[in-house]
């Protein structure tokens, strides 16, 4: 097994190979500057180290690592549409940089294309691939759309929270962990474990996320801090906080979480003070560890070596520890 940096080099070059010119350039152009961005390239990283824990060489999982990333950035492409987002990674959004109709019609050649990935695998293959991605594909559309409900809702409870983050985020760091599983033709029993140990990193990495965005350094963060909070998302941090105050401070976040101003550091300053005093930010500490504990202890009904379930721990402590 290789080291992350390694993966990331081998999933930037493919993608190079990937994204060569084609016509025309105004669906294709689009595509190429999304998914030249960066970024950790997390999820195909991990298919390729799924691949190689379950004794495959990672270089035939390359094509079902691709597929997730080419998925994933389609997602951002239309969820920035969304969002009305300016920036992704600190530059343009294809709608800003192009127009909201190229931005629709670039992300919907990027989801076919991420399927037509898939046609370089034998049939049993093809059909376990694309049968996973269909069911993660309409999940992650389930849990952006339970995210716009809730912008509009002030009775959102913390398991409508969890079941949001694990169908918009952690469902599709678990398939790409048993994409390479099932590259890798290990059995299906290993193929679900594997699945369950990345979805429950994913939850654990959105909490991470949340926490990160209020109380994360401003200088590796990548992101503006407060940013959650500017926007007035009911993150796990905002929840855990109502459960926690008293009525009258619960009715001040809440108020807080109500407006929109010109400079934001004070009304930042508050929310992260009441997130503090409440014991909300130590809970979002421990929920994180929970859920990367609850990935650990997946790793117990998995078929391979301890070795390769110590380079499995220690990923997960990196996502748990991390501070970008």
């Amino acid at each position: 097994m290789q080291n992350i940096s390694f993966y990331q080099s081998v999933v930037t070059d493919y993608l190079k190979q990937y994204s060569s010119t084609k016509e025309p350039k105004n669906l294709y152009d689009p595509i190429h500057y999304i998914l030249e961005l960066g970024g950790k390239r997390l999820r195909p990283v991990l298919t390729l180290m799924t691949a190689e824990v379950f004794d495959a060489n990672y270089q035939t999982a390359l094509n079902a690592a691709l597929s997730v990333e080419v998925f994933h950035n389609f997602s951002l492409v239309h969820d920035d549409i969304m969002d009305d987002a300016p920036l992704r990674r600190g530059q343009q959004t294809v709608h800003e940089k192009w127009d909201v109709n190229t931005g629709i019609l670039s992300g919907d050649a990027m989801l076919i294309m991420a399927y037509q990935l898939f046609e370089n695998y034998q049939p049993h293959t093809f059909q376990a691939l694309a049968k996973l991605f269909s069911k993660t594909a309409l999940e992650v559309c389930e849990g952006q759309q339970y995210d716009v409900d809730f912008e509009t809702r002030d009775d959102v409870t913390i398991p409508e929270y969890l079941k949001m983050i694990e169908y918009k985020t952690a469902v599709l760091v678990g398939a790409a962990m048993q994409m390479g599983a099932i590259v890798a033709g290990t059995s299906v029993e290993n193929q679900n474990s594997i699945y369950q140990f990345g979805k429950n990193l994913g939850i654990a990495f959105q909490l991470q996320d949340d926490y990160l965005d209020a109380f994360g350094d401003p200088k590796t963060f990548g992101k503006q801090v407060g940013g959650d909070i500017i926007e007035n998302k009911k993150t796990y941090l905002y929840l855990k906080a109502l459960e926690f105050l008293n009525q009258q401070e619960k009715r001040q976040l809440e108020q807080l979480f109500t407006v929109n101003l010109e400079d934001n550091s004070d009304k930042i300053d508050t929310v992260k003070q009441f997130f503090v005093n409440s014991g909300s930010a130590e809970a979002t500490q421990q929920a994180i560890e929970e859920y990367t504990n609850k990935a650990f202890q997946v790793l117990e009904a998995l078929s391979i070596s301890e070795t390769k379930k110590e380079i499995l721990r220690e990923f997960g402590m990196g996502l748990m520890t991390r501070k970008v």
